[in-house]
């Protein structure tokens, strides 16, 4: 069931749009011009990734319930940061771009689960807050 009665094409918008911004964000945040320390950077890098899955996620499946959203995003999320402990040589080369370093990362940690978490709980709510509202 619909978690609002707004067409699913305006809420996939509005969900795209806000996924956008935080891609934008991200890159911005980990940006060495802004001279953040490293673990600030790096970590609230990835609170803003777990944040744009759960709105990339909820662009693709606009009538999806949100907390079926934010489940299936932090199974995903964890599941690229366990994939970090396999080393094959085709993923570890595609892990050493610019664009695999920042889809799937290099190293494990806790940490980053946790981050991801935070952002996925993060989207979470605010999408909630703001279905509630009426406003998507």
């Amino acid at each position: 069931m619909p978690e609002s009665t707004a067409p699913s094409w305006r809420r996939r918008l509005c969900y795209a749009a806000v996924a956008v911004g935080l891609v934008i964000a991200g890159l911005t945040w980990r940006s060495p011009l802004l001279g953040l320390p490293w673990g600030v950077a790096k970590h609230g890098g990835s609170v803003i990734w777990g944040t744009m899955m759960f709105f990339a996620a909820a662009a693709l499946l606009p009538t999806t319930r949100l907390a079926i959203i934010a489940v299936a995003t932090a199974i995903v999320a964890a599941a690229v940061e366990f994939s970090q402990l396999l080393h094959v040589p085709w993923l570890d080369d595609f892990r050493r771009t610019t664009f695999g370093m920042l889809l799937l990362g290099r190293t494990f940690s806790w940490w980053d689960i946790v981050s991801y978490w935070t952002g996925i709980a993060i989207g979470a709510l605010s999408a909630t807050a703001a279905v509630r509202r009426k406003s998507v």
